[in-house]
């Protein structure tokens, strides 16, 4: 199974990243017919929103470290994405 192949869903952040990158790539080439530009362009979307999901989780994560009495982070809290700030 090649990455475009691979369910966004199953791919690493990582993973993700460089799939956006050669459909990007590929996009930017010229080289591809008008209905498969249609196709890259419509996953790379769907890569761009799952890429951005992961780093707004990652952003929500460290926002919830929690600082000890000398102001060093002392561990985290878990961040409940339901719940209002």
């Amino acid at each position: 199974m090649t990455e475009q192949d691979t369910p966004i869903a199953d791919m690493s952040f990582e993973e993700a990243l460089r799939a956006l990158e050669d459909v990007v790539r590929r996009l930017e080439s010229g080289d591809v017919p008008l209905d498969e530009s249609i196709d890259l362009y419509e996953r790379g979307e769907a890569l761009r929103k799952a890429c951005q999901a992961r780093l707004d989780a990652a952003q929500a994560r460290i926002e919830k470290i929690v600082q000890g009495a000398d102001g060093k982070p002392a561990g985290t809290e878990p961040f409940d994405a339901g719940s209002p700030a």
